[in-house]
């Protein structure tokens, strides 16, 4: 073969080599489109609703979990350049601590509640329009919303009523549920027994309840003033509640919080 002829077979394969990358950029650049015009990524109402709003619970949820519970702490104990919120604090050198936050499960929920409300009304919104444009006619009422800890999940209610109708096709929701994967229902019960025995005992004892539930690792750390942190931890999920307590203070160089 001539010396042309091969330059020649070379350049073609270059040309089709480049115009394979091009297709390939094309199609994963505009696949969510193309899936979209196909009809395979097309959402019902709940789900859609689902994926909007579950990475947002749990960003709160986190932030929840790593603050006491509260998402802005006013009384705080600084750890890890976090604001950790005080649960049972007390002001008086041998005193047992006074529970600061006495409905801390209904208080994370009331938290989550009122965080996500903008979200909420932005999801259900921008679900009307994504309808309508395509060719619906939706009637979207707004009701109730829900925030509930239960036992390995965190469970949103939104009683908004939707109807969508095209043609002689008519659907019709009348709630939606947006569940998270989440067990802080767990870990606010065991805080709750913890900051019982500090208001009665002004302590803990941290190796009974690991042993009580194995796949709990509790720790106590103490911050030399009398405050200690409690970081409560599942060993098989990773979720986490952080939380502090400052109970039974003694003076300066007789704190005996430890690590546990």
């Amino acid at each position: 073969m001539k010396k042309g002829e091969k330059r020649g077979q070379v350049t073609i394969f270059i040309i089709i080599a480049i115009i394979i990358v091009a297709l390939a950029f094309l199609i994963y650049s505009f696949y969510p489109q193309i899936k979209s015009t196909l009809g395979g990524e097309e959402k019902n109402p709940p789900s859609y609703i689902q994926t909007c709003l579950e990475d947002e619970i749990k960003d709160i949820a986190d932030k929840l979990s790593l603050q006491g519970g509260s998402l802005n702490p006013e009384n705080y104990i600084l750890y890890k350049d976090e604001k950790i919120e005080y649960l049972c604090y007390t002001t008086e050198y041998y005193k047992p601590c006074t529970v600061q936050q006495p409905a801390l499960k209904q208080h994370i929920e009331l938290e989550i509640k009122n965080e996500i409300e903008e979200s909420v009304k932005f999801c259900f919104a921008s679900l009307k329009s994504s309808y309508e444009k395509k060719g619906y006619s939706v009637d979207l009422k707004s009701g109730d919303r829900r925030i509930e800890l239960f036992p390995q999940r965190i469970v949103s209610t939104f009683d908004y009523s939707l109807t969508l109708t095209k043609g002689e096709d008519t659907q019709s929701y009348d709630s939606f549920v947006v569940m998270l994967n989440n067990n802080l229902y767990e870990l606010t019960a065991i805080a709750s027994s913890i900051i019982e025995w500090e208001t009665l005992y002004g302590d803990s004892e941290p190796q009974t309840y690991m042993t009580y539930y194995p796949h709990l690792k509790v720790e106590r750390l103490g911050d030399g003033d009398g405050g200690k942190v409690y970081i409560l931890t599942n060993r098989d999920t990773g979720d986490k509640l952080q939380f502090a307590v400052r109970s039974q203070v003694w003076p300066a160089g007789y704190a005996t919080s430890t690590i546990i």
